[in-house]
């Protein structure tokens, strides 16, 4: 009798559980398809990574569009903004629209030809694999010492499939640059891979009630000239695998903008059953340029003095050390021509959401602090209150109010450590290096902008308050605060002090947005 072959490893991402949601106080997991064939009973994801909950929500618009009608690039303004209404109306996703879309394609993370978001020629076209801790974040991997960490190059624990899909989006979006794993294409090899779309950035989502409001608010509206219907297409929806010698397709909206743009290739390899991942290859997906392309959930700024037009656009990095509230004036403030920054440009469709949908909307707010090349610093997540009623589209003057009061709440941040090294200078007697900030500046602007926040809420609730002066006052607190023993002891550091204090209430020069 012949031997039976041994059953396929198999792991979907429609239909097995990976997704961490919540609903109330319970916790669940759930498959793609579940996520949304219950969204409307689901209140919010739950992702333990803040930058694998900004990719999937990037994923699960576009999936929303599929199933919604939404990504007809041949709607009006009008008709688009009726069809997401209905949508809404509806209290739900069609199930036949769900089962049919997840029924037409393929989700099996390990099927041998078409692995979901990876690429099975890795296989043959690199010589060795990363390993299990190069994969997952946060792992010493290689010859780099295990501070911190059990896990070394002879205890790389596997991890599970579920929790293995959630960084597999981790390193699509927000993956390092600089030398790679070398991988061998037509006879050529190279090991250079640039970084992901997302690296280093902060990702601002609408929130609604449930997570079906939730998807339908975060759909971006179609901005382009012209793009011919089904000329866009996610890479699970391609017919057959992309090409890594051909040119990328454009960025067309929104499957390609939002899950095409990877710089990555990634091929996990399961363990027994398929419910773990013990090794991962990870290189290079393309070495074609970078298409410029308009992230919808990324505020921009803009430098017209940049000789290089390349270079007038910026993305807003992410910083673990930034309240998100410093960011309120970019959020609320309508798109300016002018203006140095732009919000997101999935703003500019919230104001045309029904009324109880758009007053109860939040922005979940989830930032991965990086440097551009390999080093990951910290990620984080924030959630707003319900602030679309402070648009300027709706509040012009609480727009403009909030404006003024984070320009200020940065124009004494500027100050402060302005007046306070000097202060510190004429304590001591000495200047501190180039590099160097002086210990008393570091010290008050981190007792600073907790009084700053404090002090914002309160200039919101009395507009009649002077905010530079609420400013200057919470300055000068945090900088009594962090020399008050020098201060106690040195008569040369008080009167450093008080002369600084004086400072603090004369007008600044303009600082800039990230001071």
């Amino acid at each position: 009798m012949p031997a039976l072959s041994p059953p396929a490893v198999t792991f979907s991402a429609a239909d097995n559980s990976w997704i961490n949601v919540r609903t109330g106080p319970q916790y669940n997991q759930v498959g793609l398809r579940a996520l949304f064939l219950d969204a409307h009973t689901i209140d919010d994801l739950a992702l333990p990574h803040p930058p694998s909950a900004s990719a999937l929500l990037r994923i699960a618009a576009v999936i929303t569009a599929r199933i919604t009608g939404l990504d007809d690039p041949e709607l009006t303004a009008s008709q688009w903004n009726a069809l997401r209404r209905a949508c809404l109306d509806e209290g739900r996703f069609d199930p036949d629209a769900v089962n049919a879309y997840f029924d037409r394609h393929a989700w099996d993370v390990f099927d041998p030809v078409r692995p979901w978001l990876q690429d099975p020629s890795l296989r043959i076209q690199c010589t060795r694999s990363n390993g299990i801790n190069d994969f997952v974040p946060g792992r010493p991997a290689g010859n780099n010492l295990a501070w911190f960490s059990p896990h070394g190059h002879h205890t790389a624990e596997p991890v599970p499939t579920a929790e293995a899909l959630q960084i597999l989006l981790i390193h699509h979006y927000f993956g390092r640059s600089g030398m790679g794993t070398p991988r061998t294409l037509d006879g050529a090899t190279s090991k250079k891979q640039t970084s992901g779309p997302l690296r280093s950035t902060v990702s601002f989502h609408p929130l609604g009630r449930t997570l079906h409001e939730t998807l339908l608010a975060g759909v971006p509206a179609f901005t382009g000239d012209e793009q011919p219907p089904g000329a866009d297409a996610c890479p699970w929806e391609e017919p057959v695998p992309p090409d890594r010698k051909a040119p990328p397709g454009p960025p067309t909206w929104p499957g390609r903008q939002l899950t095409g743009l990877s710089r990555h290739a990634i091929l996990l390899l399961p363990g027994q059953g398929g419910t773990t991942v013990t090794d991962a290859y990870i290189t290079w997906a393309t070495q074609q340029p970078k298409p410029i392309t308009t992230d919808p959930y990324l505020a921009y700024r803009f430098n017209p003095k940049q000789k290089d037009p390349a270079r007038r656009r910026t993305v807003h990095h992410a910083d673990a050390s930034r309240a998100w509230w410093r960011e309120l004036d970019t959020l609320l403030l309508a798109p300016d021509e002018h203006g140095t920054h732009r919000r997101p440009a999935i703003f500019d469709t919230l104001n045309d959401l029904p009324e109880p949908v758009r007053r109860a909307l939040r922005i979940r707010v989830h930032g991965f602090d990086q440097d551009p090349k390999a080093t990951d610093w910290q990620w984080y997540t924030a959630l707003t209150p319900p602030l679309l009623n402070w648009t300027q589209e709706h509040d012009p003057a609480k727009a403009q109010r909030i404006s003024e009061c984070c320009r200020e709440a940065e124009g004494a941040a500027h100050q402060l450590a302005t007046v306070t090294k000097a202060a510190w200078m004429a304590a001591t007697g000495s200047s501190p290096t180039p590099n160097q900030q002086p210990p008393w500046t570091g010290r008050a602007l981190t007792r600073y902008w907790p009084k700053a926040e404090t002090v914002f809420w309160q200039l919101l609730d009395d507009p009649g308050t002077s905010a530079p002066t609420a400013f200057a006052d919470a300055a000068a607190a945090a900088l009594r605060e962090v020399t008050e023993a020098a201060r106690i002891r040195h008569t040369s550091a008080a009167r450093a002090v008080a002369h600084a204090v004086r400072k603090l209430y004369r007008k600044p020069a303009a600082p800039r947005k990230a001071a």
